[in-house]
């Protein structure tokens, strides 16, 4: 049984702008226990956002979900990473992954590669990190594909499981939820490779406070407070995960859901 101790809850926040301070402690009175930045072209840069959201909380930690690696040269990544651990008091933890969005490759002017060869390369560049950054902050790995899951399995403190996997035979950046069925397979898949103990990170698509047609698929909770709580405590039992993101939109709507999951001590 999963104790509401054992919970971490994070909220990935997709704008900067001048009230991001502010968002940020507001995420913190709500009793959120992570900030994570996306990395995503044409939206804010991840490691300044991180710093910010640092500066912004007291007790938060902070993170990146996920850096899409292809974007940097390993030597100058690994620079970012020492300084942004050091500038947030040690409360950053990095989130990587392949990337996933080939028109933003496309935007920058990089190669898109082949998936093999991209998971490859974030592969090397976590060879050189441990190289260059003698304090490594703790790892999230996160994905969908046997690929990134067994890097994940090897190399990760935190698996993020994503739920969207691509559209087989549709454009790259066209995908789809995986069903209940599904996730528990790459749950399992994870858990027979892994090297060490680890966190599981689920992040959640959506929260939906009415009645949606994707009720029932792992990634949406829907209903009252109530009803996702008791949802997201099914999902923990079946899976193991004990480490919830989502999305900056559903922040005020979810916030009712960690105090029934995890609920404060009284003053």
């Amino acid at each position: 049984m999963v104790s509401g101790t054992d919970f971490r809850f994070g909220i990935a926040l997709g704008t900067v702008d001048a009230g991001f301070a502010a968002k940020c402690r507001r995420a913190e009175e709500l009793g959120y226990d992570v900030i994570s930045i996306p990395d995503h072209l044409g939206a804010p840069a991840p490691f300044p956002s991180v710093v910010a959201a640092a500066a912004a909380t007291e007790r938060m930690r902070v993170g990146t979900f996920v850096l899409n690696v292809p974007f940097y040269n390993p030597a100058l990544l690994a620079r970012d990473i020492q300084s942004t651990s050091t500038l947030t008091g040690g409360r950053f933890e990095l989130g990587v992954g392949a990337g996933h969005m080939k028109s933003e490759f496309d935007d920058a002017g990089l190669p898109w590669w082949p998936s093999k060869i991209r998971i490859g390369f974030l592969a090397k560049t976590l060879e050189q990190l441990r190289e260059r950054v003698p304090d490594l902050p703790p790892l999230l790995i996160g994905g969908h594909g046997e690929g990134m899951l067994s890097l994940a399995a090897q190399h990760a403190d935190i698996v993020g499981f994503s739920g969207i996997k691509q559209v087989p035979g549709k454009p790259p950046g066209t995908f789809e939820q995986a069903d209940a069925d599904e996730l528990g397979k790459r749950v399992a898949f994870v858990r027979d490779r892994a090297e060490r103990e680890q966190e599981y990170n689920m992040l959640i698509q959506g929260v939906v406070p009415e009645d949606h047609p994707y009720a029932g698929a792992p990634q949406v909770l829907t209903g009252s407070p109530e009803r996702m709580a008791e949802e997201l405590l099914a999902r923990s039992e079946r899976y193991g995960f004990t480490y919830y993101t989502v999305l900056e939109p559903s922040m005020e709507a979810f916030a009712p859901v960690i105090d029934l999951v995890r609920p404060r001590p009284r003053a």
